[in-house]
């Protein structure tokens, strides 16, 4: 980036290009740089960092304006980062976040968030990148905390940096006054009773997910899930890297087995 360039922030959710989320998160950053968003033309969550393989995908210009042009994608949200570093953004951006997710990302949903999804893809390309989501969020939620720690988060990024395979995952408590920030881990948790059945007009079963986490035995002060219950708002690192390097010295010695 030259001393004349602004920062490109690129953008993108799971909740889809007209989410309230990301239009907030947008009036929250515009300032900090030039905006690029790439999003889902129609709600994604729960993909994760699925990619479309398959079939293939296109993107259109939805709006643009001086600081900020917006594109929807037929793809996950995966691949709205892969396409818009591809293929769409003038220059490497400078950060991606994701979000403002429609609902929170504590505990276990990390590995299912399409919006968690979308940092994985930014940091995969050595670029800083977090996540942010509000608790409980819908298109009528004040998403006014999440934009703060949103603009908070990205400043300290641009001063700092983050280290390279290491993502953020934030989380803001829909509640009347946050309390502060919280540096915490991921809670020990689980989807249980997952599936509710019912039986179309047919008489053929079909599923919906559904369940509520279940935390592991004993519970941690510092997990993501109680400090947002405590009312605060949580960042969690998190690596792409999922090498367990402890793990790999106890088991050497299966490298005999024939």
């Amino acid at each position: 980036m030259t001393l004349t360039e602004r920062p490109l922030i690129l953008i993108s959710n799971d909740d889809g290009v007209f989410a309230k989320g990301l239009r907030e998160l947008c009036v929250a950053l515009k300032d900090l740089g030039d905006l690029i968003v790439v999003a889902p033309d129609r709600p994604q969550s729960g993909s994760s960092s699925a990619i479309t393989v398959s079939v293939p995908i296109h993107y259109a210009m939805v709006s643009t304006e001086p600081g900020l042009t917006v594109y929807s994608c037929s793809g996950t949200p995966a691949d709205c980062v892969k396409l818009a570093l591809n293929e769409i953004v003038p220059r490497m951006p400078d950060m991606v976040v994701a979000g403002i997710n429609h609902g929170s990302n504590h505990s276990i949903m990390v590995n299912y968030s399409g919006t968690v999804g979308a940092a994985i893809e930014g940091t995969i390309y050595d670029i800083p990148s977090f996540a942010i989501s509000l608790a409980e969020g819908t298109q009528d939620s004040d998403f006014m905390d999440a934009c703060r720690y949103a603009r908070l988060i990205a400043r300290r990024i641009f001063k700092e940096g983050i280290p390279k395979g290491v993502y953020l995952n934030v989380n803001v408590p829909d509640v009347p006054e946050v309390r502060g920030l919280k540096i915490s881990s991921q809670a020990d948790g689980r989807y249980d009773k997952e599936f509710i059945r019912q039986v179309t007009p047919k008489g053929d079963d079909v599923y919906w997910h559904t369940g509520d986490i279940v935390l592991r035995e004993p519970e941690n002060k510092s997990w993501d899930i109680k400090l947002l219950e405590r009312g605060f708002a949580t960042v969690v690192p998190c690596n792409i890297d999922v090498t367990d390097y402890e793990y790999i010295q106890q088991i050497k010695h299966w490298e005999d087995l024939k």
